[in-house]
């Protein structure tokens, strides 16, 4: 384990889930090429501030192929190491729960830490469907709203990604681009 994952926690999976930040509307843009907006481009440098400072790193990033989560992790990529993997998947763009469920069980186990970068509904649906503990408010939170460039990490034991179940994961931590002022 390198200095940088240090602050992990003893679980064997850790599963970071980090919706897209803030997008525009423009006219006459299809929903797949929406770029973000103003408020977007800060949230995300300063959530990779939070992750750098937290050592939240992961080993490998799934980035939505939407030009906003795009957006977002170029951002948000700035403020991390330049040895994280990133890989783009289409899978994950307007996907459901069950589908990104699907992706996350093709990750081989020399992945620990996994950070999905996506969209609503499907991520607040996952993160609901697999946290079966930690802190009951920020659970809550979750289950009534999963906001643009917000953070939940999730730990498992679990020793491969293909092995996790519902209610298994453990909510770490639930952070907003709001809570950290």
């Amino acid at each position: 384990m390198s200095n940088m994952n240090a602050a992990k926690s003893t679980a064997k999976r850790r599963l970071l889930l980090l919706r897209h930040a803030k997008s525009a509307w423009p006219s006459n843009v299809a929903d797949h090429d929406r770029p973000l907006a103003g408020r977007g481009e800060k949230a995300a440098p300063l959530m990779g501030r939070y992750l750098a400072h937290e050592r939240l790193i992961p080993d490998l990033v799934l980035v939505s192929s939407a030009r906003r989560t795009q957006e977002t992790w170029e951002l948000l990529a700035k403020k991390l190491p330049s040895s994280i993997t990133k890989q783009d998947a289409d899978d994950l763009y307007e996907a459901s729960a069950g589908k990104i469920a699907a992706v996350m069980q093709t990750i081989g186990p020399q992945v620990r830490t996994l950070m999905l970068i996506g969209h609503n509904p499907g991520f607040q649906d996952l993160a609901d469907g697999l946290i079966g503990g930690g802190d009951p408010e920020a659970c809550a939170r979750i289950r009534e709203k999963f906001p643009t460039a917000a953070l939940a990490v999730i730990d498992f034991d679990a020793d491969r990604w293909k092995d996790l179940k519902p209610r298994s994961g453990m909510l770490e931590r639930f952070i907003t681009p709001r809570s950290l002022g």
